[in-house]
């Protein structure tokens, strides 16, 4: 699984990561904590989270 950042974040480690665990699950990550939690959200969830943001 590959975890992504927004180019925007200039190389930044206080940024949120993304990473697509399948096709209907998002996880996202605080980058300064790597290996801690994560939060689980499903493709729709996603995508409503993004238009509202």
């Amino acid at each position: 699984m590959k975890w992504r950042k927004s180019s925007y974040s200039n190389g930044s480690y206080s940024c949120v990561e993304v990473a697509f665990r399948d096709l209907n699950t998002v996880l996202t990550r605080d980058s300064k904590q790597g290996s801690g939690p994560a939060l689980r959200f499903g493709r729709k969830d996603w995508a409503a989270f993004l238009r509202t943001v």
